[in-house]
């Protein structure tokens, strides 16, 4: 079973699914003049479907209810220890879904932190994955462990940590308590409840056969999880049979036996051509016999395979060709393998097999989302399928080389979405998330950064890792909003993208301010941010008067009063409305005090607003409680500027000056 921000790409023969379970089809695609977006459900949605599919599939662990006795508290912290494919990142995740805190998202915590000591809010339920840490980098993550400790039970928040295996015995004495070992779940029981899930059918009796044993003791959870879906495939394809028994048989036979049918069919075909067109198949899967061919023809000459003489009609034709190798050609002239996914193992065998070819089989991969016949599903597709291949391989720098690759000027933004997507399947590993997150911090960073990279990374980081990660989001996208070399329509976008992250947390409402103060580490384009963040339209949270006040005294005190005027006058209208506190003017007088000319500018914006009729972006307030404000908060500018008992009235105005 695998826990939320891991997928597992096998044999997807459309859209991209990663489990069983309702499919939610989202795609990137890129307008001419309009920003990378998701179509369709948001990924925040995406992720709570996930949780929803993974509570109906959750089989409980030994160990489990343990933990979840000591998550009831405020401030619980859960270390759970177990062995690799116990379903430990799945037990975390629905520990903390089933904790005491209704309507708190769950929020995952990085190891190594970017931009100093985060604040956690008050309820909050962490997740902190250490599951891929090693010997070498453990005390590292122990020493934020312990910080994420503190801050947690300061804050009555809770948290459950997923500890790496065969790492025990450095777990810290003082954290010792904390640990909760879980066993491995029943094999049987774990399958049995994702085939029910998928609306699979089946006798008790027929899962009793020796490979399926074998699997129940020995295999991982994910591994069960990807049988159920495929014999869930086999059912539907309406190809392999009408009762369970053929589609089990089916499912096992793809999820075990395949890789030495691979092997046995490589041995009889040696030649040069029919390996290319294998291979060709493998990722075209579902693709235009035309357009495999073509991905074969593009493989051999980027090996340097010699081209071959014989006269065209002398050759074999294309049926010849598929029938040697197995290739079934659709009516539609679709071309696919009979096994049921057999192709995911054509493509495990060529990755597994021939190591010094990877970086060749990156460079065709590359080459192929050029080919004329192949569709946007169908690039989907091959992204995808490299994706999984390069990852599992342990070469995630492959797909940065793409990523950079389809970004380039010279690539006119056509294959943004291919880009998009790519770095989507990386940031969504279990295994190399943290290692995407970091090396879109470093693009972010780094001292160059062409356009097309700079809106695939917005796209990423408002849709994809705000959802998990949303202070990682938030970091990246202030750097590169304040980037001065990429177009300001651009700049904009990430302007955007990250008001919508910080204007929905506290939180990171109060992260996102600080650095943006004068003095922080930013250089340029703070003001304009400040502003936006000030202002009331949007904001979904009660904002932290004390940064509120910091951003205006930097707002006002760098920026025309045209520019802040009319935020200030919006507040006013929520305040008369009685839509935000009165701790807005004392945010104002503390931004003011001690500058007369911005008290005085701060009186006036104040008597526009009160006399004026005009509707603004939060509506229009009585002329009675326009005048209630006014009044009051013209008395407190009074008193601040040390007169106290001047009459406030509509006419005060016209002594301003005397003040």
């Amino acid at each position: 079973m695998t826990g939320l921000g891991g997928t597992w790409i096998h044999n997807p023969q459309g859209p991209l699914h990663s489990g069983g379970g309702n499919q939610y089809n989202y795609h990137w695609s890129m307008g001419s003049e309009e920003p990378l977006v998701r179509a369709g459900v948001d990924r925040l949605q995406i992720v709570r479907e996930h949780r929803l599919r993974l509570a109906k599939c959750f089989v409980r662990p030994r160990g489990c209810g343990l933990a979840a006795d000591r998550l009831t508290q405020p401030g619980a912290v859960v270390i759970l220890q177990g062995a690799p494919g116990a379903g430990r990142r799945a037990a975390a995740t629905m520990l903390l879904e089933e904790a005491p805190a209704s309507g708190v998202e769950i929020e995952e915590l990085q190891s190594n932190l970017e931009e100093g000591v985060p604040e956690l809010p008050s309820g909050g339920r962490y997740l902190l994955d250490l599951s891929r840490v090693g010997e070498n980098d453990y005390s590292a993550a122990q020493h934020t462990l312990l910080m994420y400790r503190s801050l947690v039970g300061k804050h009555g928040a809770r948290m459950v940590v997923v500890f790496p295996a065969g790492l025990e015995w450095m777990l810290d004495a003082e954290l010792a308590p904390l640990a909760v070992a879980i066993e491995r779940p029943g094999g049987r029981a774990v399958l049995s409840r994702h085939l029910r899930v998928r609306g699979v059918r089946f006798e008790y009796e027929q899962l009793s056969t020796d490979e399926l044993t074998h699997m129940f003791a020995t295999a991982p959870m994910r591994e069960l999880d990807r049988l159920a879906g495929l014999v869930a495939q086999a059912r539907d394809s309406a190809r392999y049979g009408t009762d369970f028994t053929h589609w089990r048989d089916e499912a096992v036979a793809a999820a075990t036996n395949w890789s030495q049918q691979v092997a046995k069919q490589l041995r009889e075909h040696r030649g040069g051509p029919e390996r290319a067109l294998l291979l060709a198949a493998a990722m075209m899967s579902g693709a235009t016999a035309d357009t495999v061919m073509g991905a074969a023809s593009r493989l051999l000459e980027l090996v340097r395979y010699p081209r071959d003489e014989t006269p065209g009609l002398a050759q074999e034709g294309l049926g010849e060709q598929f029938e040697k190798l197995s290739l079934v050609r659709e009516a539609d002239g679709r071309v696919r393998f009979e096994g049921l996914a057999y192709d995911d193992a054509v493509r495990r065998h060529f990755w597994e097999n021939f190591p010094d070819l990877r970086p060749g089989f990156r460079d065709w991969v590359g080459q192929c989302t050029a080919l004329p016949g192949l569709g946007p599903e169908d690039r989907r597709r091959l992204v995808g399928r490299f994706a999984e291949q390069a990852l599992s391989s342990g070469r995630p720098d492959d797909l940065y080389v793409l990523v950079e690759k389809w970004t380039l000027p010279s690539a006119g933004g056509r294959l943004s979405a291919e880009a998009a997507t790519t770095l989507e399947l990386g940031l969504s590993h279990e295994q190399y998330g943290s290692r995407f997150r970091s090396r879109v911090y470093q693009w972010a960073t780094a001292a160059r950064l062409k356009p097309d990279l700079a809106r695939v990374l917005i796209g990423v980081c408002r849709h994809v890792i705000a959802a998990t990660h949303p202070e990682q989001a938030m970091v990246r996208l202030r750097h590169l909003a304040l980037r001065r070399e990429i177009p300001e329509a651009v700049a904009q976008e990430a302007r955007s993208a990250l008001l919508q992250v910080a204007r929905r947390n506290r939180r990171l409402y109060v992260r996102s301010v600080l650095p943006l103060l004068p003095g922080g580490r930013s250089e340029s384009g703070n003001l304009d941010i400040l502003l936006a963040l000030l202002d009331p339209v949007g904001l979904r949270i009660e904002p932290p008067w004390q940064e509120i006040a910091l951003a205006w005294r930097a707002v006002m005190g760098g920026m025309p009063a045209a520019a802040w005027c009319p935020v200030v006058q919006r507040w006013l209208t929520l305040l008369a409305r009685r839509q935000a506190s009165d701790r807005v003017l004392g945010a104002l007088l503390l931004a003011t005090s001690g500058d007369r000319d911005l008290l005085n500018q701060l009186y006036v914006t104040t008597c526009e607003w009160a006399d004026s009729q005009a509707i603004d972006a939060v509506g229009q307030a009585r002329h009675e409680d326009r005048m209630r404000i006014a009044e009051a908060f013209r008395r407190e500018i009074d008193l601040a500027q040390g007169v106290g008992g001047v009459s406030s009235g509509p006419g005060a105005r016209s002594t301003r000056e005397g003040t």
